[in-house]
């Protein structure tokens, strides 16, 4: 698939679009033997129907089945807001009032004896009170029973991905031509992020500076280290551009690198470039991670090789499918993850590099193009 035309293909999506979603849903809930689905805010009711409550201790859930019509189950303050939410005119509004027992509500629109499938950040405190109300229902989350509900992106999604990459791509040119040394690892994050929103982000999710020792934290949040002459920068960022995320990590060199660390930062981009030449349809996602780390383990680095090799990426930046030994889920075209090898060496420094990709009709594409060689910062 061809994906350079679709970076302006980012119009919002339609009634329609949203119709045609949950239409999707409510088939893949019954060929899975679900009764249905039932969809708390977040990620997953905001990829079936536009919708973004807040997330509250009052219950909002949407109700799939195929064989009946879509009902979204909202707090009567908040149905005005859920109409106008793009989905909302490819389903029937239920509101409840306070004081009422939201669970009513919701009951009559359930199999009473039926398994659905839930969301997996519904409320505790909501799933327990349909399981009062309906002692005979079961439940499972949608990792475990639809794992692939928003894993396969259509040509708008698509480009959604292709806009936020090339965005992301384009803060880390500009970044590396801002000072590091002297200056705290938080300095350096604000302007990764600052440069997110120049190039279009609505929302910046995370910006990982990790410094000289900090680079071995995968996960490190930037604090107050000052960059020094001599360290390895780890560069992790993203958030959201149309609704759609980002993610891209790049490591950095402030002055001249040591033998050592230049090895190291060559292993990981070969091994980052191994993962992606697997990637092509009909794979298993575990393919992925097994060529990328087959590298790093070659050269010695394998215990130092310390999670997935990926995880993907669409209205949130983790979601299936993930690159991960023992995951069998095939490759199918119109995925997109990413692609994320890295070394940890604890007290000394880190190296990662990360790049988003999708898979193809006939193999992979990646969606960061930015500069995957050391580059070297002042």
């Amino acid at each position: 698939m061809d994906l350079d035309p679709l970076l302006a293909d980012t119009e919002p999506f339609t009634a329609a679009d949203y119709a045609a979603r949950m239409a999707a849903a409510a088939r893949a809930a019954a060929e899975a033997g679900l009764a249905g689905l039932l969809i708390a805010p977040g990620p997953d009711l905001t990829h079936l129907t536009g919708y973004r409550p807040v997330d509250t201790e009052r219950l909002t859930l949407l109700v799939l089945a195929a064989d009946r019509e879509a009902v979204l189950v909202v707090p009567a303050l908040e149905a005005p807001d859920a109409a106008k939410a793009p989905g909302a005119g490819a389903l029937t509004l239920r509101d409840w009032a306070d004081g009422k027992n939201p669970y009513d509500a919701t009951a009559p629109l359930l199999d009473a004896t039926g398994r659905f499938g839930v969301s997996d950040n519904t409320w505790a405190l909501h799933l327990l009170g349909l399981q009062r109300e309906l002692p005979g229902t079961a439940y499972a989350p949608l990792t475990d029973a639809l794992p692939m509900l928003r894993a396969v992106k259509d040509r708008r999604e698509l480009a959604r991905l292709a806009a936020a990459g090339a965005a992301a791509d384009a803060a880390y040119a500009q970044i590396l031509h801002v000072p590091f040394a002297d200056r705290r690892e938080s300095d350096v994050a604000a302007d990764l992020a600052a440069l997110l929103r120049v190039h279009g982000h609505s929302q910046v999710d995370f910006t990982v500076v990790g410094s000289g020792p900090n680079g071995a934290n995968p996960h490190h949040e930037a604090g107050d280290r000052v960059i020094r002459h001599g360290d390895m920068v780890v560069l992790d960022f993203g958030g959201l551009l149309h609704g759609y995320g980002s993610d891209i990590s790049r490591t950095v060199h402030v002055g001249e690198p040591t033998a050592e660390e230049r090895r190291v930062h060559d292993v990981v981009r070969e091994a980052q470039r191994a993962g992606v030449a697997a990637v092509r349809p009909g794979i298993a996602c575990q393919d992925v991670d097994r060529a990328a780390r087959a590298v790093i383990t070659e050269f010695g680095y394998g215990d130092r090789f310390i999670h997935r090799t990926g995880h993907g990426i669409g209205v949130t930046t983790h979601e299936p499918p993930y690159m991960i030994e023992g995951e069998e889920q095939p490759l199918l075209p119109g995925m997109c993850f990413s692609v994320e090898p890295g070394v940890y060496l604890p007290g000394r420094f880190g190296v990662r590099i990360e790049d988003i990709v999708t898979v193809t009709d006939d193999g992979v594409r990646r969606l960061n193009n930015a500069p995957r060689e050391m580059a070297i910062v002042e």
